[in-house]
C-alpha cells in the first residue's frame, strides 16, 4: 500500500486507525470514504477472504470499487486465537465498522459495550437493514430496502417498481456512517470518549424519498413515479437526435430567452403567455412537439456544441463504460487501480476536493491476508507467536 501522506492527496484522518469488519458494499463504503481521506483501515476477512471478492454478474465490480487502499488480515473468528487477535487489533483502533446480521458480532464477544470496556475512546459504526424498531432483525438488501421505501415505486413506470440502476442505498448508507463517525470523532476531541453509531438501508431510503413525502404533505397529491411525473419545468427530458439522444432543462425564465435565442425558436419567445416557468408548465404539450422536431433534425454532437458554456443544463446519455474516457474525470476524478489479476484500471476517486487537493492515488487491492505479518507485528507479536497462529488456523491466507 502506498503511503497516503507522501501522495499530495488531502489526508484529514491521517493516524485514524479503523478496524473494518464488512461484506458486500455499504459497510465497505465506509472504509473506502475513511481510507481515502487518509485513515489506516484494516480489514478483517475470514480464512480464504471476503466472499464478496467471487461474486459474478453485477457483484463483480463490488470488491475492486470498495476495497482499495486498505489492509487484509485473514481470522479465524470461531477459534479463541483468532477473537484474541481481532480484540488487540480492535484495543489500538479509533473506528470499527460492520455490516453483519444484528447481533453477529455480539455473539462473538466483540459487540460495542464489551470492546468499550476495554477501548472507551471506540467509535463502532454498525451498518444494518434498520434502525430499532420493529422491523430491526429482519434481513435487508439494497433492493429490499428500495422496494419498501418507496423508491423502486418512484423509479419505474406506475406498476412497474425498479430498482435504481446502481446500489444508491448501500453507499448512501455507508456516506451516512461516516457522517456519523466524522461527528463522533469530534465529538471525542470534546469527550474523551467515543460511542456507537448506527446507519441504516430503510431510513436512508426513507431520507431520500422524504422530497416525495412533503410534496404529499405540501400538495395534498401523492407523487407519480418518475416516469410519470409532472415535472415542475416544461423543457426537462431527454430529446432524440438524429443519433443519440441528450437531456436538455430549461428551469429558470432567463434560460427560456436563451434557450428560445440559441436554437431560433422566435414565435416561442414572442408568445408572452409563455414567459413564466408555470405558464411553460402548463403549455407543454403544445411546446414539446416543436422542440421535439427541431432537436430530432440535429446530431448530438451539433445540441452540444450550441448548449455547452451557455449555463443551459444538458447531459449527454452516458453509459457507466463511457466514463473510463471521459475527459473531465481524467482531469482529476480518477485513481489508477491494480486489480487482482494484475490488471491496471481507473476507478472514481471519492468526489470532494480540499484545500485544491484531489483524493486519489495508485492503488492495489489487498490480496487475503496479505498484510497479515505486518499487521501483527505491529500489534508486538513475535516472529514466533505470528508463526504459531498461522500454523494454528487463527490466521491465514488464500484457500
Amino acid at each position: 500500500m502506498s503511503d497516503p501522506e507522501d501522495s499530495g492527496a488531502p489526508t484529514p484522518l491521517a493516524r485514524i486507525r479503523v478496524v473494518e469488519f464488512t461484506h458486500m458494499v455499504m459497510g465497505p463504503t465506509v472504509g473506502h470514504v475513511l481510507a481515502g481521506l487518509g485513515a489506516e483501515v484494516v480489514r478483517i476477512e475470514p480464512i480464504g477472504g471476503d466472499r464478496t471478492r467471487r461474486l459474478l454478474g453485477s457483484g463483480a465490480g463490488y470488491f475492486p470499487m470498495y476495497n482499495r487502499g486498505k489492509r487484509s488480515i485473514c481470522l479465524e473468528l470461531k477459534s479463541a486465537e483468532g477473537i484474541g487477535v481481532a480484540r488487540d487489533l480492535i484495543a489500538g483502533a479509533d473506528v470499527l465498522v460492520e455490516n453483519f446480521r444484528p447481533g453477529a458480532l455480539d455473539r462473538l464477544g466483540l459487540g460495542y459495550d464489551a470492546l468499550a470496556a476495554d477501548n472507551p475512546r471506540l467509535i463502532y459504526c454498525s451498518e444494518k437493514g434498520f434502525l430499532p424498531g420493529p422491523y430491526e432483525q429482519r434481513t435487508a438488501l439494497d433492493e429490499v430496502a428500495q422496494m419498501m421505501g418507496g423508491l423502486a415505486y418512484m423509479t419505474g413506470p406506475p406498476g412497474r417498481p425498479l430498482r435504481a440502476g446502481a446500489s444508491v442505498i448501500d453507499v448512501t448508507g455507508g456516506l451516512f456512517g461516516v457522517i456519523g463517525i466524522l461527528a463522533a470523532l469530534e465529538e471525542r476531541h470534546r469527550t474523551g470518549r467515543g460511542q456507537k453509531i448506527v446507519a441504516s438501508l430503510f431510513e436512508t431510503t426513507a431520507y431520500l424519498v422524504g422530497q416525495h413525502m412533503a410534496q404529499f404533505a405540501v400538495t395534498g397529491k401523492a407523487a407519480a413515479p418518475m416516469p410519470a411525473r409532472v415535472s415542475a419545468w416544461a423543457i426537462y427530458d431527454v430529446f432524440e437526435t438524429r443519433d443519440d439522444p441528450v437531456f436538455i432543462g430549461v428551469v429558470t425564465d432567463a434560460l427560456w430567452e436563451k434557450f428560445c435565442a440559441l436554437f431560433g425558436l422566435d414565435a416561442l419567445w414572442a408568445d408572452e403567455s409563455l414567459r413564466e416557468n408555470n405558464q411553460r408548465v402548463l403549455a407543454r404539450e403544445r411546446i414539446l412537439p416543436v422542440i421535439r422536431e427541431l432537436i430530432a433534425g440535429m446530431t448530438r454532437a451539433e445540441v452540444i456544441a450550441r448548449l455547452d458554456g451557455t449555463g443551459l443544463p444538458f447531459a449527454p446519455i452516458g453509459r457507466p463504460e463511457d466514463l473510463f474516457d471521459d475527459p473531465h474525470l481524467a482531469a482529476g476524478g480518477m485513481e489508477p487501480v491494480e486489480l487482482d489479476n494484475g490488471t491496471l484500471t481507473n476507478l472514481p476517486a471519492i468526489p470532494i476536493e480540499m484545500a485544491g487537493r484531489r483524493p486519489g492515488q495508485r492503488q492495489k487491492l489487498p490480496m487475503p491476508g496479505a498484510d497479515n505479518a505486518a499487521v501483527l507485528a505491529a500489534l508486538g507479536y513475535s516472529t514466533q507467536h505470528i508463526e504459531s497462529l498461522l500454523q494454528s488456523g487463527a490466521v491465514g491466507g488464500p484457500e
